[in-house]
């Protein structure tokens, strides 16, 4: 059987493309109804026109050669689709590393905790506040500002790496206070504020690293061979 053009292009950018599931599989599914519409306003018999059955596979292949090839529409794509990946990136540090950085003060506070430890919190809530700080800069350039400014190039590749600083800085931070909860006399909350960071570095890291790979993505994907020429 000839494979169905529509359904050839939308598996041709599903293929290709790469970011959060909800908002790619809303991409597809608006392509395929635009195709859909595209075909039906062609296929469209007007009146006192005689039925042609060859009708709608020629208006089929016309849309979707109208529509564009996978290479010449993902770059578009993926590129809504990376800015959305680095958004969520850095929702997901601007929410968590400052309900972190309350924790540990609260700990630092509330403990008394060996002075190293607490120069070592010191830095490294230092770093973990950097990046919140950027990630909020980049959610501001991602969103309100973007309907004024273009989004730099390089911002979603500056949040991926951003991620990842926090990332380093939580795993840090959790081996610390796992450490310090052991000589603690009270541990309960150093360990639970060591379990919630480890869990916060789980979820940015999975987060960065699909940003990350976004990013990275060439502009111009391999070509594929449309079944309509």
């Amino acid at each position: 059987m000839t494979p169905d053009p529509v359904e050839e292009l939308v598996s041709g950018l599903s293929a290709r493309l790469q970011g959060p599931g909800r908002l790619k599989a809303r991409m597809l599914e608006e392509v395929r109804d635009g195709l859909a519409d595209a075909v039906a306003d062609l296929t469209d018999d007007g009146p006192g026109e005689p039925a042609d059955p060859g009708r709608a596979d020629r208006a089929v292949c016309r849309a979707v050669r109208e529509f564009g090839t996978v290479e010449e529409i993902a770059p578009a794509f993926q590129r809504e689709l990376t800015i959305a990946q680095a958004r969520h990136t850095a929702r997901t540090v601007a929410l968590a590393v400052p309900f972190l950085l309350a924790c540990w003060y609260l700990v630092e506070t509330s403990r008394h905790l060996p002075g190293p430890v607490q120069i070592l919190a010191a830095h490294l809530g230092g770093v973990a506040a950097s990046t919140a700080l950027l990630a909020a800069a980049s959610l501001a350039a991602t969103g309100a500002l973007a309907r004024r400014l273009p989004v730099p190039d390089r911002l979603p590749l500056v949040m991926a790496w951003t991620g990842t600083t926090a990332c380093v800085a939580l795993a840090v931070s959790a081996l610390t206070l796992t450490g310090a909860s052991i000589m603690a006399a009270d541990w309960p909350l150093t360990l639970l504020t060591g379990a919630l960071t480890l869990v916060a570095h789980a979820r940015i890291a999975a987060s960065a690293r699909a940003c990350r790979h976004c990013a990275r993505l060439p502009d111009v994907p391999p070509a594929v061979s449309p079944s309509c020429t």
